[in-house]
């Protein structure tokens, strides 16, 4: 097991560095046609299969509660960028497409908000760094997503929203 110092330590960090980084990208989003939140609706269906997937798998990739993804899925549906379509394999389950209206949309808008990620973490990292700074942060996803033994598992955010 690690010094307890070290992991307080390196989260501080972590944190800190992740919010002054999103506080910046916030600011600098080009949020003309849709907000950061509804950006990141359409990035998570855009990388999924069709572009589409089940509201409560869309909650799960989203740091927002269940009822906030609702609201926000019935915004972008009024506006056409997304429409939401009955789940043949669960008659209470909803299906979330991105239409290509909202694929365009979020296409123009992650180019320029690819530009400022660019930015703002080659600002202070090398691509080496970058790299490095990828592999860790994805190991230690996956190490947070498994169950260690003798811990009882972390809820995803969709399974704590249904509780």
């Amino acid at each position: 097991m690690n010094d307890r110092s070290i992991a307080v330590a390196a989260w501080e960090a972590l944190f800190r560095a992740q919010v002054s980084v999103m506080r910046n990208l916030n600011s600098e989003f080009p949020g003309d046609e849709i907000s950061f939140n509804e950006y990141d609706v359409c990035f998570n269906l855009s990388t999924q299969p069709g572009r589409r997937c089940r509201m409560r798998e869309l909650t799960g990739h989203l740091l927002l509660t269940q009822p906030s993804v609702s609201r926000l899925v019935d915004r972008l549906t009024t506006r056409g960028l997304v429409e939401k379509q009955p789940d043949p394999t669960d008659a209470r389950g909803v299906i979330v497409a991105l239409t290509p209206h909202g694929f365009d949309v979020y296409r123009a808008v992650a180019v320029q908000h690819a530009a400022s990620i660019a930015e703002q973490l080659g600002a202070g990292l090398t691509d080496t760094e970058l790299r490095t700074l990828t592999e860790l942060c994805t190991k230690l996803r996956i190490a947070t997503t498994e169950p260690m033994p003798g811990r009882r598992p972390v809820p995803s955010l969709s399974a704590a929203a249904s509780a």
